[in-house]
């Protein structure tokens, strides 16, 4: 006869998976259509990108900032469920920082939808060496399976129910 766990006493609560929100305003896609071959191959692991339409770069998760480089065009956030590259642009690394403020340090601690980077848009795209400023969200923990729930739908830096992650 099975057995009513409840009745006996034991509970069972299962954790609830981390949110994951927007990084920017803008159009949300599939990584596969991102436009660098290591990221659209998911060679750092799967994810999906936005093309921002805004000036600010938010944290996907709420965790602690695990890196970001000396010229915050790329950030690092994890936490107990994940750990998230976000790279913003295509060859933006070649400004050397012009362009990119960084609102966070490592180990700074963020929740999902906090501002980490600004960005100056005008200067970053009237720069001939950036060929795009696509910023790709990247699941680096593990062999995770991302899909966009709306490929080409706005959304807002800190929107969520925009992915699914398994």
């Amino acid at each position: 006869m099975p057995s009513n766990l409840a009745q006996e006493g034991k509970m069972f609560f299962f954790k609830k998976k981390t949110k994951v929100v927007a990084v920017a305003d803008g159009t949300i896609h599939e990584l596969s259509a991102y436009p660098d071959d290591a990221i659209s191959q998911k060679m750092l692991g799967d994810g999906f990108f936005i093309e921002p339409t805004g000036e600010l770069i938010c944290s996907p998760i709420d965790g602690e900032v695990a890196m970001i480089f000396p010229t915050a065009h790329a950030a690092a956030v994890q936490n107990q469920d994940y750990e998230i590259l976000i790279h913003i642009g295509v060859d933006t690394v070649r400004l050397g920082g012009k362009g990119f403020q960084a609102l966070v340090k490592q180990g700074d601690k963020v929740k999902a939808g906090d501002p980490m980077v600004k960005l100056d848009l005008a200067v970053i795209k009237a720069a001939p060496e950036v060929k795009a400023l696509s910023t790709a969200v990247i699941f680096t923990s593990g062999d995770k399976k991302v899909s966009v729930k709306d490929p080409g739908a706005q959304v807002k830096a800190g929107q969520s129910d925009i992915v699914t992650v398994e």
